[in-house]
């Protein structure tokens, strides 16, 4: 539908979006794909409307605005024409949509636990449990194998152009059974039966990719707003081939002679086309969950102030909906919402599945009966068994026919969920010719396949799916959307986002190392400390040792800050926005400035002040010394952090390591005295390659040649000999390479920690 022409103004205005667009019809489709027509307001007020050429990708905010409003007047009316236009344009060139149909047979999950006793929550089994997993220890006896779902001899399915409710009471397997769906099942469990997307299996395609899981836990970065949620969401997980099938149905309507409605034509190229910059399609997101009252604001998390629960549940679903999947698994998208709010989202979900042709499967545990009734589809899940599959319509009928009826004041949702337990199902029967007796969850299942709705089901899906009918771009093949360099730069420019909102705490390091600096300065007077004696090179060695124990105990904050961030991560991880890698790197390349900053800090402070040996090269040795003992710390705290993944844990696992490194440092137990048979610890320790550095560079100058006869070494050379310290200028370069080796090694664990370790 073309814009209506009322008056000259109009006529003018409709004449010069001709005339543009017929100059982007001759642009070639790659740049084509990029223009647009929208309207710009000038004037005082804006009470001049010209239409405008524009690239899509850069468009300013105020003509993001204009556009959105100009199609979503009313989101919860209009979002349901814009989609059917942008649907009868689709289908007017002979464009084909991805479509998918998720089949699942006889599927059985077991999962390893605790049994009797030992599954208590006691001291004494959680003991036991900690010694069995630490030594890879497995009693048959403890721990069995326990059913969790199994769906024998039954061949569900999911179809395109449906939305499906998901129903069961808490514990009938209603998130294994998305997980297992979505491909997210942990790796422990045993999973047997078979599962495919038009007709196929895990192996042939990333179904992380192709499905899209909505977790009932609402896990985000507290300090980022809800619009940097869903544009990190939105950069990593691409476009997919939306991109392509927009360049080829331009093709099609440039050979047809089609002219397009310019504002959808607008709205399309810039939700499709993939950049770096603001989506438009996050701002329609944004309109369609209703949080453009909340877009600025951050989503907060337990220590900082930020949006409602509801809010965050609205933010959850709209991070995977800003994503390119056909398939969503929504796993308790209703806590925290209103009845209202979820009905506009179910509704809203609606009209993606049937007029996009998009699979849905939704879990919601107490839906409203207005919601309920938006739905085609039911599965009802109890006891890890698949009850009832099959059109809403039809499933109190089924029931009814087991005796069973929902009163005409009860909710069908709320009794499908009681009528098969064994405490409420006495209330709903109403067969009075029989007396009630307890018909429990196997009984159901197997008159469901005797009912009639059950055999059709079972018929249809006796025929196996045409895998040559499946559209080449309805399964994802690739493990992730974008670019390394991209998933890079994405996850950097979050990183240092990250850091921005949470300065203070880097400026309260950066003054912390400063103040103990000058602690450190006022203690280690250098007026007080002689250079010729013994007794003084035995003061510098301390003022070296109290340098190195500020910088490395400087980073400690780390370790709580890496906890902090890994449920986002791991989450993100499993659902393949990024890999291990392009989180980690902007963590150590971002921490390179900030160890130069603190170490710079704490060698100007106490350089001078103290004494130490003078010029400029045995300053810049003893900065770079420091640089790269930060550094290595930085590594390990991020490494530990990982390793316990809970700050509890982590910080233990660090002290204890901070503790072997002091003990086999050399400086508090001399190499010499340390015991044989753990020597070989001394060399693997990082702390005695920052010892070694900081001491060399200062006592191997020339103010410590002093020798009281020719026989004996120098000052300088006793005292690194009495701590069992190495005596030659080589060993400080051997000592810097050292170190950031290890800063490189744990690196390297940090990433190899984030691809294999799992949530706690």
């Amino acid at each position: 539908m073309r814009r209506s022409s009322l008056g000259s103004s109009e006529e003018a205005a409709a004449e010069e979006e001709e005339l543009r667009w017929a100059a982007i019809e001759r642009l070639p489709t790659r740049r084509r794909v990029r223009k647009g027509i929208v309207l710009k307001r000038y004037g005082e007020g804006g009470g001049v409307v010209v239409p405008v050429e524009v690239d899509v990708r850069k468009m300013e905010v105020k003509d993001k605005v204009m556009l959105l409003e100009s199609l979503l007047k009313v989101p919860e009316t209009d979002n349901e024409d814009l989609l059917r236009t942008i649907r009868k344009r689709i289908d007017r060139v002979g464009i084909a949509i991805p479509k998918i149909e998720v089949r699942f047979q006889s599927l059985s999950i077991e999962g390893e636990a605790y049994v009797g006793n030992r599954a208590l929550p006691t001291l004494l089994n959680s003991t036991l449990n900690a010694i069995e997993i630490a030594f890879l220890l497995f009693s048959p006896i403890a721990r069995q194998w326990r059913l969790v779902f199994s769906i024998p001899n039954f061949f569900p399915q999911f179809r395109f152009s449906r939305l499906t409710l998901l129903l069961g009471p808490p514990g009938s397997g209603k998130t294994t059974l998305l997980k297992a769906l979505a491909g997210k099942l942990d790796k422990n469990l045993k999973v047997s039966g078979e599962i495919t997307y038009c007709g196929h299996d895990f192996t042939e395609f990333i179904p992380q990719r192709t499905s899209a899981y909505i977790s009932q836990h609402d896990l985000h970065y507290g300090e980022m707003t809800v619009r940097e949620t869903l544009e990190f969401s939105r950069r990593c997980l691409g476009v997919g081939s939306r991109q392509m099938m927009l360049e080829e149905l331009l093709r099609r309507e440039k050979t047809a002679g089609i002219v397009p409605n310019f504002d959808v034509d607008a709205f399309m190229k810039a939700t499709t086309v993939a950049t770096k910059r603001a989506s438009l399609f996050i701002d329609y997101v944004i309109k369609i969950l209703g949080l453009d009252i909340c877009v600025d604001t951050v989503v907060g998390d337990e220590m900082r102030r930020g949006i409602s629960g509801g809010q965050k549940k609205r933010v959850t679903t709209g991070e995977m909906l800003t994503g390119p999947a056909k398939v969503f698994f929504m796993d308790e998208i209703s806590t925290g919402l209103d009845s209202s709010t979820t009905y506009q989202i179910v509704n809203y979900l609606k009209q993606i599945a049937h007029i996009m042709d998009e699979t849905l499967v939704i879990s919601l545990l107490q839906p409203a009966p207005e919601t309920f009734d938006l739905f085609d589809d039911i599965i009802l899940l109890s006891e890890g068994k698949i009850v009832y599959q099959g059109p809403t319509e039809n499933v109190l009928e089924f029931f009814e026919s087991m005796g069973f009826k929902c009163p005409e004041r009860k909710g069908t949702a709320d009794f499908l969920q009681e009528v098969t337990s064994a405490k409420d199902q006495l209330y709903y029967w109403f067969d009075g010719n029989k007396p009630y007796r307890y018909v429990p969850v196997t009984e159901f299942v197997s008159a469901f396949k005797s009912f009639y709705i059950g055999k059709d089901l079972f018929e249809e899906l006796r025929h196996p799916f045409d895998k040559g009918g499946t559209h080449p771009a309805a399964l994802e093949r690739m493990k992730y959307a974008i670019s390394k360099w991209e998933l890079f730069r994405a996850c950097f420019a979050r990183e240092w986002l990250w850091m921005k909102r949470n300065s203070i705490v880097f400026v309260f390091k950066t003054v912390q190392i400063a103040i103990m600096a000058m602690l450190a300065s006022s203690v280690f007077v250098r007026t007080k400390m002689e250079s010729g004696q013994m007794e003084g090179a035995a003061k510098y060695g301390g003022a070296l040792f109290f340098s190195l124990n500020n910088v490395l105990f400087n980073g400690l904050p780390e370790i709580a800050m890496t906890t902090m961030k890994l449920p986002v991560f791991f989450k993100q991880r499993d659902l393949l926005f990024y890999p291990a890698w392009a989180f980690a790197l902007p963590i150590w390349l971002l921490s390179i400035p900030v160890s130069l900053m603190e170490s710079g800090i704490l060698s100007i402070i106490t350089y001078y002040p103290i004494g130490f040996a003078p010029g400029a090269c045995r300053f810049l040795k003893q900065f770079l010394a420091l640089f790269g003992i930060h550094q290595m710390s930085l590594s390990l705290y991020h490494f530990a952090g990982v390793l316990g993944r809970i700050e509890v844990i982590a910080t233990t696992i660090a002290t204890f390591a901070l503790l072997v490194f002091f003990v086999l440092g050399g400086y508090i137990v001399a190499r010499y005295d340390i015991a044989s048979w753990i020597r070989w610890g001394y060399y693997i320790s990082p702390v005695m390659y920052g010892q070694n550095a900081i001491a060399i560079n200062e006592f191997l100058h020339e103010r410590w040649n002093m020798v009281s006869n020719s026989t004996e070494p120098s000052i300088g050379i006793a005292f690194l000999e009495q701590r069992g310290m190495f005596t030659t200028e080589r060993w400080y370069w051997i000592s810097i390479v050292a170190l950031f080796g290890f800063c490189l090694l744990f690196n390297l664990l940090f990433i190899l920690a984030l691809k294999y370790l799992k949530r706690k």
